[in-house]
């Protein structure tokens, strides 16, 4: 199987994960669960609690919410994830083990995951308890107490937490055992209450399970006695499936009530989100507390803060996919607005320019002008270039010259502008300065280096190339995410002929920046100046 990209994987298929993924798929998401197979309530005769499927078996569950899924476009896949990173490129790396087949199952790409890999119930070390698991060994009054109504059953303490399980279970019977177990003493108030409502407290540790004709008899204390029991409660520690978890960085946090260890979740915030962006969590994996039916509803939740979040990030990208740096895209950039940049020269070719004798400049990326005019008005004889045909007929309209763009004041000092894809055509002749003051592109397919190359060949003798750009970007910049070249790596990029050129300055400047909503950041700007000689 190749590689494929997926809005979300869930991680485990129980009813959390169902949940999701069918809400996820019901908003026309690519969502995919792939699930282990190794559901914590798959011992269990039948599901309770849950509104409309009372009683339902698990397995039955579960089919019902796998065909719900399909029905809507999501895939359900048996497999194991294997391996978790964050992507480079942004988004989730998965690896699984095998699908049902136990053929190789590939990598994945997720822009989202989700954890609904449940939890692993810790027994208590006795024989033949893990046997009796979720038929007659019961670990939840709600889930079901039910079932054993009026019988006699036992609650095996693991904590002081039991005498908690001893008050669910007196509502469902008057016959209940607690099992001390050597887990704790109960304190004189609790003894007075047991003993008002007539609950035996047998002391002792519990070894194993008695078992006849295929049904619980009772337990064996580890002296040889046997307590008579028809069921058995057992409050066991709830620890997270985190293995993947702990591959995507994140650790599951204990849950304690008093001095009773509950079990351990991975933390969430209110809308169901890890501590690592991007990541989820639903189900018993984040809430201890959770049966069939809150998983469910958890499920639906989380979908719906995670597909907002998704609805989020598709809006940006819209954008940035419309910001492809075409020249369309630059007609439409300066049309938006009569004027986008300040006309004041750039600081840099500023304090350049003052130490240099005019003569020829090619001014790349020129906008509207303010490099050229400024340059110009020192008395440079200057070519400006823009893809834009807007910026240069602003640069012509600003320069007070002709339709073509040229502006003369009788002493041989003109701004000229030619429209150039840079991409694809270059001026012509060789200039004193090439200046390129940020020349960027909101498109990562943008051949800059390509470019400035171009541009050092456009160096005459003894002439300057002046390379500015951005280095840490603004938060209001078109994509502060994108990593823009330092100044070293902008001079390597050139690769000059160290015998024909001199470096004046490489280096990485911080400065303070505005943004257009009045925001302040500090930015990094990345110069590079060099010198060919003559």
């Amino acid at each position: 199987m190749d590689e494929e990209t997926w809005d979300a994987v869930v991680i485990g298929g129980g009813a959390g994960g169902l949940a999701t993924a069918l809400t996820l798929a019901r908003s026309r998401r690519r969502v995919l669960v792939v699930d282990a197979g190794e559901p914590r309530n798959a011992p269990a005769d039948g599901v309770h609690n849950y509104l409309g499927r009372e009683g339902t078996p698990p397995g039955e569950l579960t089919a019902i919410g796998r065909a719900e899924v399909g029905g809507y476009g999501g895939v359900v896949r048996p497999a194991r994830v294997v391996s978790a990173s964050a992507a480079p490129e942004g988004g989730f790396a998965l690896g699984l083990e095998s699908d049902e087949y136990g053929d190789p199952a590939g990598a994945l790409r997720a822009r989202r995951v989700v954890l609904a890999t449940g939890v692993v119930d810790e027994l208590p070390d006795v024989t033949g308890l893990r046997e009796r698991w979720g038929r007659d060994v019961l670990h939840c009054p709600y889930c079901h107490g039910w079932e054993v109504r009026d019988r006699r059953v036992g609650v095996l303490a693991t904590s002081p937490l039991a005498l908690h399980h001893v008050g669910l279970m007196r509502q469902l019977t008057d016959d209940v055992v607690l099992l001390l177990n050597d887990a704790f003493v109960p304190e004189r108030h609790a003894a007075d209450e047991l003993d008002a409502r007539g609950v035996e407290v047998v002391p002792g540790v519990v070894s194993a399970v008695e078992v006849a004709d295929d049904a619980l008899r009772g337990v064996r204390l580890a002296d040889g006695t046997v307590v008579g029991l028809d069921a058995l409660l057992v409050p066991t520690v709830a620890r997270a499936r985190a293995d993947v978890a702990r591959l995507l960085g994140l650790a599951p946090t204990e849950q304690w009530m008093g001095e009773a260890l509950l079990g351990e979740v991975i933390e969430v915030d209110a809308r169901g989100e890890t501590a690592v962006p991007g990541v989820w969590a639903v189900g018993n994996v984040a809430d201890l507390r959770a049966t069939v039916i809150a998983s469910a509803a958890s499920g639906t939740a989380v979908a719906a803060h995670l597909n907002a979040d998704l609805v989020a990030e598709d809006g940006r990208l819209a954008v940035l996919a419309h910001r492809d740096g075409s020249p369309a895209f630059w007609e439409r950039f300066y049309a938006d607005r009569d004027q986008v940049w300040s006309g004041r020269v750039n600081a840099v070719l500023g304090a350049v320019g003052e130490g240099l004798e005019p003569g020829t400049a090619l001014d790349l990326g020129a906008g509207e002008g303010g490099d050229a005019l400024w340059l110009a008005g020192r008395g440079w004889k200057v070519t400006a270039v823009d893809v834009a045909q807007t910026a240069c007929e602003r640069i012509t309209e600003r320069a007070g010259g002709s339709g073509r763009g040229e502006r003369s004041d009788g002493e041989g000092r003109s701004v000229r502008t030619e429209r150039h894809d840079l991409t694809e055509t270059f001026p012509d002749g060789t200039f004193d300065l090439v200046s390129a003051q940020y020349l960027h592109s909101p498109s990562s397919d943008f051949p800059r280096t390509a470019i400035l190359r171009r541009a050092a060949e456009a160096v005459a003798p003894g002439g300057t190339l002046l390379v500015v750009g951005h280095g840490r970007l603004a938060p209001w910049s078109w994509d502060p995410t994108l990593r823009m070249a330092t100044a070293p790596e902008v001079l390597a990029s050139l690769d000059l002929d160290d015998g024909a050129w001199d470096v004046v300055r490489c280096e990485s400047p911080e400065r303070s920046a505005t943004g257009p909503d009045g925001q302040e950041a500090t930015i990094t700007d990345e110069i590079v100046q060099v010198r060919k000689r003559s």
